[in-house]
This record gives structure tokens, sequence and C-alpha cells, in this order.
């Protein structure tokens, strides 16, 4: 019976992601979805060769539920069709250290995958890996834009790719920084007011290192 109930919801989920893809089809037709993502995406340690990733991801999200610092989640349909449910970085939530302390430096989502969509090479560290690039935006910055000394991204990294000015204001190091995520994830300006300034993201965030 157990294995019974077991074989239905598999087939439910099946039917159920098929009627999904029906249906991104149809809007994908009318031009209210789009094949690709309007911004390319911040992958995992190891899934920086996108064609190579998104060719041989099974969207298992055993990488997504390794991570052990939620840094990671599954694309949205409103990143691309083609990269639904496919592994990108939530950096808003989490960073990533190569899971210094639960692995040895190894990322867990790298273990995970099945498929090697994620892989790096076997002397690969935290500090050779680019997972891409920070990106201060210095018009929705409360240091910049407000001036009240807010030094959190500074304090946070590890990578010392984040210097201040002389007025003490934060500015990216590009050559030190790996994309790592931790300035972004401790970045406080939408929650300190820089909504006023028509504000979209946090004041700074990792991109790709192609767009940075």
């Amino acid at each position: 019976m157990g294995d019974e109930k077991k074989r239905e919801g598999a087939g439910m989920s099946r039917r159920t992601f098929a009627l999904g893809v029906g249906g991104a089809g149809v809007l994908l037709a009318m031009g209210g979805l789009k094949l690709v993502p309007a911004e390319a995406q911040v992958r995992p340690p190891g899934g920086q060769d996108e064609s190579r990733l998104v060719a041989s991801c099974i969207r298992c999200e055993r990488c997504v539920e390794a991570c052990p610092r939620g840094a990671l989640r599954p694309a949205h349909i409103e990143d691309g069709i083609v990269s639904v449910r496919t592994p990108t970085t939530n950096f808003n939530d989490g960073w990533c250290d190569f899971c210094a302390d639960e692995n040895d430096g190894v990322p867990l989502c790298v273990a995970a995958c099945p498929t090697e969509a994620l892989a790096l090479p076997a002397d690969a560290t935290a500090e050779t890996t680019i997972i891409g690039k920070a990106v201060l935006i210095r018009e929705w910055c409360l240091a910049w834009d407000k001036n009240n000394g807010c030094r959190f991204c500074y304090d946070a990294c590890p990578y010392e790719a984040i210097e201040l000015d002389e007025n003490g204001r934060p500015v990216v190091v590009p050559d030190n920084c790996n994309g790592c995520g931790a300035c972004q994830s401790v970045c406080v300006s939408q929650k300190e007011g820089s909504y006023t300034t028509g504000a979209t993201s946090r004041a700074i965030i990792v991109v790709p290192e192609s767009e940075a």
C-alpha cells in the first residue's frame, strides 16, 4: 500500500510538472515568458559553465537541499524556461564559504550533484573559484546615499574584497572578490530606508563575472 501511494504521488508530480510545462509553452508563445532569463544567473560553485549546467542538470534539487547556509534556490520560471529548477544562488539569505566547517572546504552542493552538472577541479578552493563578483550600487547604499557610516558589507567580507574610502564608505576590490555573497547577505539597505531612492535590490549584490 505504501509503495502504491509513493508511485501515485510520483505520478501526480509528473502530471503537474507536465501541465506546468504546457502552460509555460502557451505563455511563451504569447510573449508572457522568456526562454532564457533577462539577467544571467549566479550559479553555485562548479556551475559557472552555463551551457554544461543546463544540459547536465536533472532538476533534482539535491544541491539546494545540501546547502547548509540556505544560499541556493531552484530557478523560477521567470528566470527563463530553460533554467527552471536549476540551482541558482540566494545570497539574500545566506552565503557560500565552500562548506569550510561542514565538509572541509568541499562544497556539499557539488558533492550532492549526481550528474556533475556542478563540478570543480580537485584542487579548487574558495580563493581560486570565482562564483561571481560583488557590485556596489552607490545610489542605494546607505553609506553613500545617506552618509550614515554603514559598513556591514566591509565587516562581513572574508577576502578583503571591500575597502573603506577616506570617508568610510565601502568600495569593492574586484580582484579580491570571488562572489561568495557574504556582503549581500548582510546588507541592510532595504531595511533601513533606501526604498526612498527607488531601490529594487540590496545595495551590494553578486552578479556573474561576465556582468561585473
